[in-house]
């Protein structure tokens, strides 16, 4: 995670904030792994779709091989980093949606995260 954060920071993005590490079991499919996450606030001159592929580009550096849209489902891997909110934009495409309302209404580690920063 730390490596992902300093990957984030150097594409030119500022982290204002990082809530502490929260484990969760598997969400969606099964596995034996527990996962670690945080939650952060950044601040970036990119855009919405720009974030997305810097944080993609950062996922497939860090050795992540699927992404969840192209294999259809959830499996394990090494780093998934997602864009929740952004500003109050409301935005919808085919490879991304803000606010990611799973994450906000439908995924407790991430509502137990994220209601820290509120």
């Amino acid at each position: 995670m730390e490596l992902a954060l300093k990957k984030i920071e150097d594409a030119g993005n500022n982290i204002s904030q990082i809530s502490e590490y929260l484990m969760s079991e598997p969400v969606e499919f099964v596995s034996s792994n527990i996962f670690c996450n945080i939650a952060t606030i950044i601040f970036t001159h990119l855009s919405p779709i720009q974030l997305l592929d810097c944080i993609k580009n950062i996922e497939v550096e860090m050795g992540r091989i699927n992404d969840s849209i192209i294999s259809g489902g959830y499996t394990d891997r090494i780093i998934d980093i997602d864009i929740i909110t952004y500003n109050e934009l409301n935005f919808i495409s085919e490879r991304l949606e803000i606010p990611h309302k799973k994450h906000l209404f439908e995924r407790d580690f991430s509502r137990i995260l994220l209601e820290k920063f509120i």
